[in-house]
């Protein structure tokens, strides 16, 4: 009886246990089974992981396959326009729609490799390219006007496509293909004018397409394709031997037409994004508008009818000033300093071309001292180094013009040639207002020290030629000048000068002052011994040396003297 109760026990145990699969069985077995994690979840299969790495290799072999089928059909197409009787025409046609069919199934390819559209896209540029250019230079069924046509339209299907259905590689390959397509075939057909045309459509549509902003390298190729075809063209036909039969008569208007075009499409281009959509200037604009400008420039000043030099400066002049406004109004409230400083550059050197081409020498020089005027004084009140150095610029530009660096010559170490000429006197006085603005402040860098020392080197130059001329003026009217008379003259008007410029630059604190007048000093010891000594009379001699020893004894003086006077 003892065991009785253990037995019974042992009976419960088992009726639990059988309880409990029976309520297992009447249940769905999954709702019972513990589920695994999200990570094991996730977790890809072995056999997917192996079947992984040959998914691509597979697609990859296909796409390939497919590409040279089709690059087999268009040499089917090349044979049976060779060897039958058909129309050669309508063979060709039947190959330039294979060719865009190509092209229109890289853009509606889905799934997949993402190079496939890639492929098939070059595979369209494969058929065509030399199905236009046999075409066109061998069997001549195709004109020039028409194989540009052909690759123009191909062109544009490919930036249609693309933005439809937002595929780049489909815009990039067909988009380039053309452009060297039309390149290529300009200079080999020696019809250049279709393919220009064809040229300057894409890069007008490249620049001026809202999409076409994401394929820089595409805009890029295609600009530099039209600037070559344009330089060609510009070239062969100012060649100065005839192009003969080889190349079509051209009118000038069609000669003058490519580079103005260029010209005008990527200036449009470039004030529309900076001035109204305020964006800032990317060097590939900045680059290709300036060639732009050059190929307007070459073509009207080559083929352009008499007084086109004229209208061409008038046109410059009146961009400058266009870019000017653009900077200190459009700018100047965008904050857009990139901008501002490319408009600026620009600005200088249309100025710079107008100026001589369209006005009188005086005139000219009149107008670039009034410029270095102004662009000192907005560079010293603004704080902006670049216009002081625009400055700087306009007035060498002026002093060239003038000949002024040969008066310097002259009139301080060479022989003098008379009085100056007319364009001496503005420049001259135009350097002084210059240096007058050029307000130095502490801390500058070495940049706008050089210009302002610049100005003061001009303007102290033409003071000393000009005094130098009118003593030796005062002096022929009493004697016959000689070698002594200019070399005492020179002598004292540099010593003079010397002491001046160290007093103006401690008086007023310029340094640049101080610099010129010890410079000033150490050319006049110089000159005492190559030229005074060598030409002078002994009276001169001696007056020449005492002059100098002054100076040298003097200068120094004057210099610590007036540094210590506004203290006092």
């Amino acid at each position: 009886m003892s065991e009785l109760p253990g037995e019974i026990e042992r009976l419960e145990r088992r009726m639990k246990a059988l309880e409990r699969r029976v309520h297992a069985l009447e249940r769905p077995v999954a709702a019972r089974w513990p589920h695994p994690s999200p990570e094991l979840e996730a977790a890809p299969a072995p056999q997917a992981a192996a079947a992984t790495p040959l998914a691509p290799a597979g697609s990859m072999f296909s796409v390939l396959g497919s590409a040279m089928l089709g690059i087999a059909g268009a040499y089917v197409l090349r044979a049976v326009e060779a060897a039958s009787s058909l129309p050669k025409l309508a063979v060709a046609s039947a190959g330039i729609v294979y060719a865009f069919l190509w092209l229109v199934w890289a853009a509606r390819t889905r799934g997949g490799p993402r190079f496939a559209g890639a492929i098939y896209a070059g595979t369209s540029a494969l058929i065509l390219a030399p199905m236009v250019w046999e075409l066109t230079l061998r069997f001549k069924v195709f004109s020039p006007a028409i194989a540009a046509g052909v690759v123009c339209a191909y062109a544009l299907a490919a930036m249609g496509l693309a933005r439809k259905r937002e595929m780049a590689p489909v815009l990039r390959i067909g988009c380039i293909a053309a452009a060297g397509l039309a390149l290529a075939l300009a200079i080999v057909s020696h019809a250049m004018m279709p393919f220009v045309v064809v040229l300057l459509v894409l890069a007008a549509v490249c620049e001026f397409a809202p999409r076409m902003q994401n394929a820089p390298e595409v805009r890029a190729l295609v600009a530099l394709a039209a600037d070559v075809a344009i330089w060609i063209l510009i070239y062969v036909y100012f060649a100065p031997q005839p192009a003969g039969e080889e190349y079509p008569s051209l009118s000038r208007i069609a000669l003058l037409a490519p580079g103005v075009a260029v010209f005008v499409i990527y200036a449009a281009s470039v004030g529309l994004k900076t001035m109204l959509g305020e964006k800032p200037i990317a060097v590939f604009e900045t680059l290709q508008t300036t060639i732009a400008l050059l190929l307007a420039f070459v073509g009207v000043a080559d083929f352009g009818p008499a007084g086109s030099t004229m209208l061409l400066g008038i046109v410059c002049l009146v961009l400058s000033v266009a870019a000017y406004a653009a900077v200190f109004t459009v700018f100047e409230r965008a904050k857009e300093q990139r901008n501002a400083a490319v408009f600026a550059v620009w600005g200088a050197a249309l100025l710079l071309a107008g100026s001589f081409l369209c006005l009188p020498p005086l005139a000219a020089i009149v107008l670039l001292g009034a410029a270095a005027i102004a662009a000192t004084i907005v560079g010293s009140r603004a704080r902006r180094v670049a216009f002081e150095f625009y400055g700087m610029v306009f007035l060498l530009a002026g002093a060239l013009a003038s000949g002024l660096p040969s008066f310097l010559v002259s009139a301080l170490v060479g022989t003098p040639q008379g009085a100056p000429a007319a364009g001496v006197w503005p420049i001259a006085c135009a350097a002084i207002l210059c240096y007058a603005a050029a307000q130095p402040r502490e801390g500058e860098s070495w940049l706008p020290q050089t210009l302002h020392l610049g100005f003061a080197a001009l303007a102290a130059g033409a003071v000393a030629a000009l005094l130098i001329e009118g003593l030796m003026g005062l002096a022929a009217l009493r004697v016959q000048p000689g070698p002594h008379h200019l070399a005492f003259i020179r002598t004292l008007t540099l010593c003079v000068a010397a002491l001046a410029l160290v007093y103006s630059g401690a008086h007023w604190r310029r340094v640049e002052l101080a610099r010129l007048g010890y410079a000033a000093l150490a050319l006049v010891a110089v000159k005492l011994v190559i030229e005074d000594l060598r030409h002078g009379h002994l009276a001169y001699i001696a007056a020449s040396i005492f002059l100098v020893a002054f100076t040298l004894i003097a200068a120094p003086r004057v210099g610590r003297t007036r540094q210590k006077a506004p203290g006092k």
